[in-house]
């Protein structure tokens, strides 16, 4: 018996850890250098926010490869969800386009600009410029020697009036970014070039102490710092007219590099809240009501084992929404009847075990003996049948990450979860509660408590 209740202790931690997670407006955990948000995220059909149709912005005679598409759509994702962005759903519609959804978002016109934006980062040389011709330049667009495809220039000439500057290095050559602010608290971006991108900027600064170094962002000069010493290191920073959050959005740019096909913004969709709201509302009655019936039938059915089920039933809620906080898992419709589904999933193995049980107690078996053999012959059913939907999970997972369908995406997850939350609640916490309640009760005097 006391073997069989050793598990009462962490039970009750976890219970306690769920519930302190599920604390509504959490204010976080933070310890010394550890520090974890805790809330709830909302999906675009929940709380609201913008859907977005981008279309490759090239004439359709062009031929767009497939892996092109698919890059952009990685990059796009990275940098919505760089912006902060809960979970975007970013999603390739046919052969051009791109389905972007930005859940909560409360700027669309400039979460949407750095989702399209090309983001040509460039080190020009400015030559035997000075400080003051410099700084004429900057904010001014300029023409160099570095053309992408979609370029127009003639730069067969150059000109006093019309000039083409060498670039040195591009974007492509940065490996990591940040920001930070310098000594005064003004913001900088902060950069690491790859070890390529280290030896050319290393052997022009050498050669050019002195000189003048642009940093151009799509050909808008944003920066003109002066060569004062040779960057042999690989690293340096980006300093200018920056605000924390326009710093922010050009490492955003930058960190996760240049779309491979432009792309403009052929559709746009905002869903507002109250829409969201009634979404929701509308979720939790459902969720309540079928908890409800699912717990009002094992009570009715199985009595005592039911009502220890039920318990179970709760704990399983708690944990698993605390699971979703914690990660975080962002909360969509289809995500909720994934949530939904599963308690029904969490008294499967009870339903199977309790029928077992019965089975035992009419054999004359004791308490003890009838729990002890129900769970062992009903484990080999609860394995495979958990299992088969743990692989079902997978491979609907996998086919929402390759394909881009979010939506099934999403289900799989918050079921796999469930599946694996409600293993343990009906097999190691129902099985804990029955023998805490039930090792001192004689089934032949209350049979009536079992449905025997």
């Amino acid at each position: 018996m006391k073997s069989n209740q050793r598990w009462i202790i962490p039970i009750l931690i976890l219970l306690a850890i769920s519930i302190y997670i599920n604390l509504p407006n959490h204010p976080g955990i933070h310890i010394g250098d550890f520090h974890k948000e805790i809330e709830t995220h909302l999906g675009l059909d929940l709380v609201g926010g913008v859907q977005a149709l981008l279309e490759a912005d090239l004439p359709e005679d062009v031929v767009i490869s497939q892996e092109n598409m698919q890059t952009a759509r990685g990059i796009i994702e990275d940098r919505v969800n760089g912006l902060g962005v809960s979970e975007a759903v970013v999603q390739i519609a046919g052969d051009r386009r791109i389905l972007v959804e930005l859940p909560g978002e409360q700027d669309p016109e400039q979460a949407l600009a750095t989702v399209k934006e090309t983001a040509l980062l460039e080190f020009v040389d400015f030559g035997d410029l000075s400080v003051q011709e410099a700084s004429l330049l900057y904010n001014a667009k300029i023409q160099t020697d570095y053309q992408t495809s979609t370029d127009n220039a003639d730069l067969s000439t150059s000109s006093p009036d019309n000039p083409v500057f060498h670039t040195v290095i591009t974007g492509a050559s940065i490996k990591q970014v940040g920001v930070t602010t310098d000594g005064i608290g003004n913001p900088r971006v902060i950069f690491e070039l790859t070890p390529e991108g280290s030896i050319i900027f290393s052997e022009f600064t050498s050669a050019n102490i002195g000189s003048m170094l642009a940093i151009v962002l799509d050909k808008e000069v944003i920066s003109t710092p002066r060569i004062d010493d040779a960057i042999t290191g690989g690293q340096g920073s980006i300093s200018g007219n920056f605000t924390i959050d326009s710093a922010n959005e050009l490492a955003i740019q930058l960190r996760y590099g240049s779309l491979p096909v432009p792309l403009k913004v052929v559709q746009t969709q905002t869903i507002g809240p109250t829409l969201g709201e009634d979404s929701l509302n509308r979720s939790l009655v459902a969720g309540i009501i079928g908890m409800a019936v699912v717990m009002v039938f094992m009570a009715l059915y199985y009595r005592l084992p039911g009502l220890i089920a039920d318990l179970a039933l709760l704990m399983y809620a708690l944990i698993t929404f605390a699971i979703y906080r914690w990660i975080p898992i962002t909360l969509t419709l289809p995500g909720i009847a994934g949530f939904i589904l599963t308690f029904g999933v969490a008294v499967d193995a009870n339903v199977l075990i309790f029928e077992r049980m019965k089975e035992e107690l009419r054999k004359g078996r004791t308490i003890q003996q009838a729990i002890s053999l129900g769970w062992e012959r009903a484990w080999p059913s609860i394995r495979d049948s958990n299992l088969s939907t743990l692989i079902t999970s997978a491979i609907l997972f996998w086919f929402g990450s390759s394909f881009g369908a979010s939506i099934v995406k999403g289900f799989s997850l918050t079921l796999a979860i469930g599946v694996l939350v409600s293993l343990f609640t009906a097999v190691t916490a129902t099985r804990t509660f029955l023998h805490l309640m039930l090792d001192n009760i004689k089934a032949a005097d209350r049979p009536e408590w079992f449905g025997v």
